[in-house]
């Protein structure tokens, strides 16, 4: 890596930590602001979530293809701009059509955001500093997130309309912050990457069409698309609903899941990063869908109802450490999957599907609500049997991977192992 890219990468891990710090001011009390705050009640609310996953599924098919001709840094800085217009007018905003269309603009910010900073890091690293790097900027999210969460606890007031509108305030000028950090960025002067797949040129048709048409890749985004449904599409919903009518947990007790998830990815990024960097991918992948497997096992557990209340409460918590444990494992390796299918030209459309799928999955997660609710060892059962699929989806996908693919370090050892037989070619003795 050059000074040049390092330089640029750590300003892009800073405006990435201090974006997610602002978000996480929010987050947590969107429901309550627009449903009780703003008296608009809980179809209002829902509404609202709707229109987060609407923006996004909307403009991000659209994303990629800007990525890649025009480059990340202006669409990063207009995305930020426009999520900071929609965090500002969603804090001033008081009747369901303004807040719907705040909504409108801050989902759609947020989600090109995604793909394009996704982009700067994949154009800023090599094949052997990407999985750190993407390791690095989950951690960061995770941190930024949970201290804002924190702090704006402390400053919310339902009884105050005032105080939420500071803390969408707040979002909305660290959405500035990131916009002017990454006006600063000197990205590299070469906008392909050098390790990038050779663009198969016998492929016609639009860049959609030469995506689906590239087997790994479409793997990767159903295997993406049934994480994140399992995963992060369950957190705040069907999981929830499991563990406060099922398991009777309180929603003190949630909230203390919810930290043990932040905890546990906190804690273990970079002591999973030593154990994963030097493994294949789809077997990283594999286990964490069994680890998964085990998390709804013990979730299955709290609902059972034979244990006492904190029994239930402790076995309820463990199942949100174990996700976050199988987090942790995922950021240093789904992300830079992406970009190493990607051909040269197309990280960005690849990135824009990878968020695509993702937006996918966390607008039909709630469909777990009816079943958590209503039928819960049911609703245990299908996500043991979705994560035993993770594990036989990841090893499926280890087949339509390169070597390298699978496992960069290959990558490093053999350039290792090059330098070492060119030094000892330059060493042996010349005969007279």
């Amino acid at each position: 890596m050059t000074k040049v890219m390092g330089a640029a990468m750590r300003r892009i891990q800073a405006g990435n930590a201090l974006t997610a710090f602002g978000i996480g001011f929010t987050v947590p009390f969107l429901y309550i602001y627009v449903a009780q705050v703003r008296g608009l009640g809980s179809m209002a609310a829902t509404s609202a979530f709707v229109a987060f996953a609407v923006s996004a599924l909307v403009a991000l098919p659209l994303t990629g293809r800007v990525i890649d001709r025009r480059g990340p840094v202006p669409v990063v800085i207009g995305a930020a701009v426009a999520a900071s217009a929609g965090a500002l007018s969603l804090g001033l905003s008081t009747g369901i059509v303004p807040i719907l269309l705040s909504a409108l603009a801050l989902g759609a910010g947020q989600a090109v955001m995604q793909p394009a900073l996704a982009t700067m890091i994949v154009w800023c690293s090599t094949p052997g500093t990407r999985t750190r790097a993407f390791a690095l900027q989950f951690f960061m999210q995770n941190l930024g997130l949970g201290i804002g969460g924190l702090i704006g606890g402390q400053i919310v007031d339902e009884s105050r309309p005032a105080s939420f509108t500071l803390l969408f305030g707040i979002e909305a000028v660290m959405f500035l912050v990131l916009a002017g950090v990454i006006l600063t960025v000197r990205m590299p002067h070469a906008p392909s990457i050098k390790d990038a797949v050779p663009r198969d040129e016998s492929r016609s048709g639009g860049a959609w069409k030469r995506l689906l048409e590239h087997k790994a890749m479409v793997k990767l985004l159903v295997l993406g698309f049934v994480i994140f449904f399992a995963c992060y599409g369950q957190f705040e919903s069907g999981l929830a609903a499991f563990g406060t009518e099922a398991a009777g947990i309180s929603p003190s007790t949630l909230g203390f899941a919810l930290a043990a998830n932040t905890g546990a990815i906190v804690v273990a990024q970079f002591v999973v990063l030593k154990l994963v960097e030097k493994r294949r991918r789809s077997r990283v992948i594999a286990l964490v869908g069994l680890i998964w497997t085990v998390a709804w096992v013990i979730a299955g557990f709290s609902g059972l109802g034979h244990g006492s209340a904190m029994m239930a409460a402790a076995a309820f918590i463990t199942t949100y450490a174990l996700f976050g444990i199988g987090e942790a494992m995922l950021s240093p390796t789904l992300a830079p999957l992406v970009a190493d299918l990607a051909p040269e030209g197309s990280v960005g459309q690849y990135n824009s599907a990878f968020a695509l799928v993702k937006q996918m999955a966390l607008a039909l997660g709630p469909l777990g609500v009816p079943l958590g609710a209503g039928v819960p060892m049911l609703y245990i059962g299908v996500f043991i049997v979705v994560s035993l699929g993770i594990a036989w989806l990841a090893l499926r996908l280890g087949k339509q991977l390169s070597a390298v693919q699978d496992r960069p370090s290959l990558l490093g050892s053999r350039i290792v192992a090059q330098g070492a037989k060119a030094g000892s070619e330059v060493g042996e003795p010349v005969d007279a």
